[in-house]
């Protein structure tokens, strides 16, 4: 019998603000399965990103890629997540599991589904991995709220884009994180880099994989609301211009694929840093032309 099913399957649930790179570090994940043979199953449910991830990805005809939309997995959609997760098993027998939430999604309800039947009879050790824009934290931008409470239930913190600040920020930044999320493990990535074995760690036969957190200690479920405008962008843009109007829009994200006059380019912004740069060469006709924005609204929901 294969080890992976005597023992329970590692899973992940790959979580973190707009922006900070939870994307880049699940593309990387996947392409090292691919070198190593793993059986990698990915749930995707990024907040108003029309699809794009999947394009990126490069799953768009691998069941074992699934997205998820209209909802966000850690309330709305948690019965279709346990649902969608269970047919994954049952259809490909994957050696290893990562649920993507969107960007605004708190990770520890969506953990809680790794405990439901009949999820908890396939899975071993599940843990919360929460990726940080070291550049946001280090600017004190959009921390409060809903960041915030993504690094507090953390099982692993994964401090991201370190080589956008300056080494002089390391020790004010890991303050700051352990301020939030005490005793919690940092591990430093620039573009999202890190070491599969840190995540996925080789099981010992026979071992069975310990559950990390205890049910009791689920907050209660609220959490900020935002709102995705789709933004039509006409080709023959000059990238100078593109820029200039995705820079006025304020907003805490921006993504799309935009058909410039320098050429294809796709859109990556967070904050205030935008980015254009050549997408993959089978990215889907429909995505070219559409750019999502994401904004914080005033309410809160439970």
């Amino acid at each position: 019998m294969n080890e992976s099913l005597s023992i329970g399957i590692p899973a992940l649930v790959v979580s973190g603000f707009l922006g900070a790179g939870k994307t880049t570090l699940i593309r990387n994940l996947l392409e090292d399965a691919q070198k190593s043979g793993h059986r990698l199953a990915v749930v995707s449910n990024e907040f108003g990103e029309l699809g794009i991830d999947q394009a990126l990805f490069g799953q768009g005809g691998d069941g074992r890629y699934v997205e998820l939309e209209g909802g966000c997995v850690c309330c709305q959609l948690s019965g279709e997540l346990l649902t969608t997760l269970h047919d994954l098993w049952e259809r490909h027998k994957p050696d290893r599991m990562i649920v993507e939430t969107s960007g605004v999604a708190l990770p520890f309800e969506t953990l809680v589904t790794f405990w439901r039947d009949p999820i908890t009879q396939w899975v071993g050790e599940a843990l919360a991995i929460v990726v940080v824009n070291a550049e946001q934290l280090a600017e004190g931008r959009d921390v409060e709220g809903t960041a915030e409470q993504q690094i507090s239930s953390a099982d692993l913190l994964v401090l991201n884009k370190m080589d956008l600040v300056g080494k002089e920020s390391v020790g004010r930044l890991e303050s700051m994180l352990e301020e939030m999320a005490p005793g919690t493990p940092i591990i430093h990535s620039v573009n999202s880099q890190v070491d599969p074995s840190i995540l996925f760690p080789p099981q010992p036969t026979g071992v069975e994989r310990p559950k990390t957190r205890r049910e009791l200690d689920m907050p209660p479920h609220t959490h900020e609301s935002f709102e995705a405008e789709e933004i039509v962008i006409e080709s023959g843009i000059s990238q100078d211009e593109l820029m200039a109007q995705l820079q006025q829009l304020t907003v805490l994200r921006v993504k799309g694929v935009v058909r410039t006059a320098e050429g294809l380019r796709l859109v990556q912004g967070v904050g205030p840093r935008v980015q254009l740069v050549s997408p993959p060469s089978d990215l889907p006709e429909n995505l070219i032309g559409r750019v999502v924005a994401i904004r914080r609204v005033n309410t809160r929901h439970d």
